[in-house]
């Protein structure tokens, strides 16, 4: 009795014609599964991140030499503000010079009679020069007007931007630059990089903080 051979379908195939889908689907499920679960690793990283980025970070550090403060901060959010406020009334501080990009009102400070003074440079990189000449003539009129005062400065962590600007200031007011670096990394560790390191050590002062007292009488401050 001779058997009968079977045919496929129009609509059917054999299975030498599905292995390939069954692969492609079982290789395209994979992938889909592995981008779901490093999402998931993503998210959850984010989340732990934004819970302990603001404990790992230096608190504000004030810098003082010869008759100037400096603090260096890290860049608030709309929600940290008032802790923020705080924080530079306690200091005295008038200017806060935010050299990052802004990501919080400032509404709050210029009612506290705060002043913020946007000179956005890039991260990790030394200062252009107009910002360098708009910090010192900032620094001249303050802390001629208001000797007791402090100038608040920050960045986005504090480490980098922020505090090459004070290193110049400290360098300006007669201190070297080995010295500047090792008093700010005391206060903030990790702070200033290999870049800004070596624009500071090719930094020649100019005398940029020079200015006369109401006696008449020339202060390097």
């Amino acid at each position: 009795m001779s058997r009968k051979k079977w045919t496929p379908l129009d609509n059917e195939t054999d299975d030498s014609d599905r292995k390939p889908h069954l692969v492609t689907y079982h290789l395209k499920s994979q992938n889909e599964e592995k981008r779901s679960e490093e999402q998931q690793r993503q998210r959850q990283h984010n989340s732990v991140s934004s819970i302990l980025s603001p404990l790992v970070r230096p608190n504000a550090s004030e810098v003082t030499f010869k008759s100037m403060r400096f603090l260096i901060m890290y860049r608030p959010t709309d929600e940290s503000l008032k802790n923020f406020i705080q924080e530079l009334q306690k200091r005295k501080v008038k200017d806060v010079v935010r050299v990052c990009e802004p990501t919080y009102k400032i509404d709050q400070l210029a009612n506290c009679g705060i002043t913020v003074h946007d000179w956005q440079f890039d991260d990790g990189s030394p200062p252009p020069p107009q910002v360098v000449e708009n910090w010192f003539n900032l620094l001249r009129n303050r802390f001629k007007s208001e000797p007791d005062c402090c100038v608040a400065i920050h960045c986005v962590a504090g480490l980098g931007r922020a505090p090459v600007l004070v290193a110049l200031a400290l360098i300006e007011l007669g201190m070297k630059y080995e010295d500047a670096v090792e008093l700010i990394r005391e206060k903030r560790r990790g702070a200033i990089n290999a870049k800004q390191l070596s624009y500071l050590a090719s930094y020649r002062p100019k005398s940029r903080l020079k200015f006369k007292s109401n006696q008449n009488k020339c202060f390097i401050q």
